[in-house]
């Protein structure tokens, strides 16, 4: 965006959006809880954190986009993603809420969000320690955090 006028007009519908796609990534998450093999909900949780992305990114919140992108990626790659556990499911929650979070972090008049982003990075680890991958040798092309 280059100016605060278009910030102001996209912003909103974004926000919009991205509370409803977190909203529908939390009920997925809760629906895993109960039914740890349910397919349909990490889709679902894979779908709407892709979708995410693609929003924060046409806004250009990389911070948002990239954290998105890095925590749909390590459900995706997951060895086992039809059985996750309570710490995973946990894990997972906590970087959603941290996601919510930073989403009301945005400033409306310039779409700016400035951000330390050690939290992201410590909740990235979490998730990976909790979620053991594939093969982390074909990361995806966009950056993604460094997890130490």
């Amino acid at each position: 965006m280059n100016s605060a006028n278009e910030w102001q007009t996209a912003l909103p519908e974004f926000l919009l959006e991205a509370e409803k796609l977190l909203s529908k990534s939390e009920e997925c998450l809760s629906h895993l809880h109960l039914i740890r093999n349910d397919s349909d909900a990490i889709d679902c949780m894979n779908y709407s954190l892709t979708k995410l992305a693609e929003k924060a990114d046409d806004l250009a919140l990389q911070a948002i986009s990239e954290f998105s992108r890095h925590i749909q990626y390590l459900i995706a790659n997951a060895e086992s993603p039809l059985q996750l556990h309570d710490q995973a499911l946990d894990a997972l929650h906590n970087c959603l809420t941290l996601l919510a979070w930073q989403l009301e972090l945005i400033d409306t008049r310039t779409g700016e969000l400035r951000l330390d982003e050690s939290e992201q990075t410590s909740l990235i680890a979490t998730v990976t320690l909790q979620i053991p991958q594939k093969d982390f040798a074909n990361k995806p092309q966009q950056r993604l955090l460094h997890v130490p």
